[in-house]
């Protein structure tokens, strides 16, 4: 037992609006959405009054599903998996390019 410090990694990530303002997706993203990694649904909070689009990502731990204003992180591995924006701005900086 100890205490351990989490490695600095640099990941690619993306906030989804889940609009019509979204400008561009990454080449990585749209591959998830080619092989199914990534798919579009009806979202659970709908009601049947009014459906709302929702993002749904298959992940090692199950299928996850992105909210708009949600980021969506490709991890160390490859993997992809939603994040909400108050747990990203607290964990990630931005790295310059």
């Amino acid at each position: 037992m100890g205490f351990y410090r989490k490695k600095p990694v640099v990941i690619e990530a993306f906030r989804w609006t889940g609009g019509p303002d979204q400008e561009e997706d990454p080449v990585w993203f749209l591959e998830a959405m080619m092989d199914g990694r990534v798919f579009f649904g009806v979202s659970s909070g709908s009601t049947s009054e009014k459906e709302r689009v929702g993002m749904f990502i298959n992940t090692r731990g199950g299928l996850h599903e992105a909210s708009p204003g949600d980021w969506i992180i490709k991890g160390v591995e490859g993997e992809l998996y939603p994040c909400k924006d108050s747990v990203f701005t607290a964990t990630y900086d931005p790295v310059p390019e």
